[in-house]
């Protein structure tokens, strides 16, 4: 770039040629192509490690957080949920390709269920009266009817957190898609089967119910009274909900515990992965877990997530210390249309290196008038969807930059594949994000090219949305720590920190 000259111009003038150059800097920075000389054309593929992977059966150990050591006393594990062993759980034998198969089932529920839920709350904001109109009779039957979500079994990840006074460590569903956090508790007019004992808040000594007319109690989404208590219902589009009383407890995580945090206390519950107690709400809205302990946090939080076919764990940490130095930081977008999500500002998606001009920059932004649109990173998500016109471009992209690889059949919902048997290595082309300060996140090949099976079908780990919205799912996140600093609105991702 030009360096302007301002010699000899009067400082009104000058201060007001420098704004108009910052504006126009900024405006330029948004609309023109991000070059990306740096980024390397192929990575390798391990395609032996990745089938070595797949032969290493489900539920063979038990996950013992005791085995990792503590990182702050903000710090638990979390754990892929393949890798519980739990009493009765169906999956525990299962093969590779059956654990697959259900995951992507999962999958597909939970994107359907994120673009119901995104649709539904950008019709009620249009029409705020109705709001409330489905939990009237939450006051008689803690919930209306509800398609079961049992059959699906919600959550990819999970951790081990302490619920009370005394504590009682519970598992925990983990989800950066929703605010509130609630355990299923006694009396349970329906509950799942779970892997400890349901809590009972009445053995409790820090447990107390909140208030109808408390401030707390307006900030739900869906709410309700009962003999001045604030009942609440969590519900979730893959089927799965949870209604009772709305208190505030003390948890504990690692060494830390943490009082009068506003929790759900769930005496009717439907779905989830049959073990856990609850789920976290890792959210971007202000009853998310995060944003409650904010203040003593910075309102920073990160996690790493373990490989899908790992029995380790990787960290759920909270505080300044829980970012890494060195980390890759690009803006978090707002959407106040959809507070709960974390929104990327990607701006371009490269593949071999090679900016994919086809694909504008508007297609990922945030209509700011409707709400629509935007790319949202969401770790109970699978797999990336990108808009039907940009994945049709990274796709056709990534099949120009392998066609020495021999294609197989589609699998599922991914619809390019690969046949790898017998084959050590391979190079494929890099596939990276590109965001709006011109930060790039560049992939790993594992995180993109996965298996199918345990013989060598590999498929292109990414497929198109159903609507306006992109979602990066969790295996393009996975062994990245991802940070969340919400007090300055950016996303941190580091390599090599889990």
């Amino acid at each position: 770039m030009e360096h302007l000259r301002f010699a000899a111009v009067p400082l009104l003038p000058l201060t007001f040629l420098l704004c108009v150059g910052m504006l126009l800097f900024l405006q330029s920075a948004q609309s023109r192509p991000i070059s990306v000389p740096e980024v390397p054309a192929y990575h390798a593929l391990d395609v032996a490690s990745s089938l070595r992977e797949t032969d290493t059966a489900a539920g063979v150990a038990e996950y013992k957080r005791e085995t990792k050591p503590r990182r702050s006393p903000w710090s638990v594990e979390v754990v892929h949920r393949d890798a519980l062993l739990l009493k009765n759980a169906a999956n525990s034998t299962a093969s590779y390709e059956r654990r697959l198969k259900e995951k992507l089932r999962r999958e597909a529920v939970r994107v359907r269920g994120l673009e119901r839920q995104i649709e539904r709350t950008l019709t009620l904001n249009k029409d705020p009266a109705n709001r409330y109109e489905n939990v009237a009779e939450v006051d008689a039957d803690f919930g209306g009817e509800v398609v079961s979500g049992m059959e699906q079994g919600s959550g990819e990840y999970f951790t081990r957190i302490g619920v009370g006074t005394p504590t009682r460590e519970q598992y925990m569903v983990l989800d950066t898609g929703s605010d509130v956090a609630w355990i299923q508790c006694e009396p349970c007019r329906e509950c799942y089967s779970q892997a400890d004992p349901i809590f009972n808040p009445s053995y409790s000594a820090s447990f107390s119910t909140v208030g109808c007319d408390s401030a707390v109690c307006s900030q739900l989404d869906a709410y309700d009274c009962h003999s001045g208590g604030c009942l609440y219902e969590a519900s979730y589009g893959d089927g799965s909900y949870s209604t009772g009383s709305f208190a505030t407890e003390t948890l504990t995580f690692g060494t830390t515990s943490v009082a009068n945090v506003a929790i759900g206390c769930g005496h009717k519950n439907v779905g989830l992965f049959i073990g856990a107690a609850g789920l976290l709400g890792l959210g971007a809205g202000a009853l998310s877990f995060p944003n409650q302990i904010g203040t003593q946090t910075g309102h920073t939080f990160s996690y790493c997530l373990v490989d899908r076919e790992s029995d380790s764990s990787g960290p759920l940490q909270f505080g300044p210390e829980s970012v890494p130095v060195g980390s890759i930081f690009t803006p978090l977008e707002k959407n106040p249309h959809l507070p709960t999500f974390y929104y990327l500002s990607v701006a371009a998606i490269s593949v071999g290196g090679a900016i994919l001009d086809s694909i504008p920059p508007e297609v990922f932004r945030i209509d700011e008038t409707s709400g629509h649109g935007g790319f949202i990173i969401d770790s109970g998500t699978v797999v990336t969807r990108l808009v039907t016109s940009a994945y049709d471009a990274v796709r056709d992209a990534f099949v120009a930059g392998t066609g020495k690889l021999p294609r197989t059949d589609a699998v599922s919902i991914f619809d390019t594949c690969y046949d790898l048997s017998g084959l050590q290595f391979v190079s494929v082309p890099t596939v990276g994000f590109h965001f709006s300060n011109g930060a790039s996140l560049i992939l790993p090949a594992k995180n993109y090219l996965i298996p199918m099976d345990t013989v060598g079908t590999f498929c292109f780990a990414f497929a198109p949305a159903a609507s306006s919205v992109s979602i990066m799912g969790n295996t393009q996140q996975q062994h990245i720590r991802v940070s969340f600093d919400s007090a300055n609105s950016l996303v941190g991702f580091a390599f090599d920190q889990c």
